[in-house]
C-alpha cells in the first residue's frame, strides 16, 4: 500500500485514540481527498458514535466508509439511478469485505452485547480511560475500516 495511504490508516487509529468517535476517526483521515477540512469531516461523523447515537447499529468505522464511498463516487443528480446504484455497489462490496474480516457490521455484535444491551437510549458517551480502550475493539476496527478504504482507492487508482 502506498505511504500516503498508510500514514491515513494510522492517521484514522490516531484519531480514535484522541477521543474521536470511530466514524469520524475514519472520515477525517481521508476527508482532505474531498475538499473537507478536518473540523468539517469530524461534525458530519459525528453522530454515527457508538452505532449511529450510541444505539449500537451499524458500527462507526463501518458507516466511516459509507460516508467515504458517498464523498467518492455518490450521485449528485436525484434521478440518476446508474450513479446511485454504482455507489451503492462499492458500499455492499466494502461493508461484505468488513463483516468478513470483522464477523459483523452492528456495533453490538462487535462489543459482545446481550440483549438489553444492545439496543440503548442512553446517549451519554463512555468516558475515554485506559480500561475503556483495553476492553473495546474498537480501535482495530477503525483501523479496519480505514485499511478496506485506503485499499479501495488503491484499486481504484490502478485501474
Amino acid at each position: 500500500m502506498r505511504q500516503d495511504l498508510e500514514q491515513r490508516v494510522q492517521r484514522a487509529v490516531d484519531n480514535f485514540m484522541q477521543g474521536y468517535g470511530c466514524c469520524q476517526s475514519v472520515v477525517a483521515a481521508f476527508a482532505d481527498l474531498y475538499g473537507l477540512d478536518d473540523t468539517m469531516a469530524k461534525k458530519i461523523g459525528a453522530g454515527f458514535g457508538g452505532g449511529v447515537g450510541r444505539m449500537r447499529m451499524m458500527c462507526g468505522a463501518v458507516s466511516g466508509i459509507v460516508v467515504l464511498v458517498g464523498l467518492d463516487c455518490g450521485q449528485t443528480e436525484g434521478a440518476d439511478r446508474e450513479g446511485k446504484s454504482a455507489c451503492y455497489k462499492v458500499v455492499q462490496e466494502l461493508l461484505a469485505k468488513s463483516k468478513q474480516q470483522n464477523g459483523s457490521i452492528i456495533c453490538a455484535e462487535i462489543l459482545g452485547l446481550k440483549g438489553h444491551e444492545k439496543a440503548t437510549s442512553n446517549y451519554i458517551a463512555s468516558e475515554r480511560t485506559a480500561e475503556y480502550y483495553k476492553t473495546r475493539p474498537c480501535a482495530a476496527k477503525v483501523e479496519s475500516a480505514a485499511r478496506i478504504f485506503a485499499e479501495y482507492l488503491e484499486q481504484k487508482n490502478r485501474k
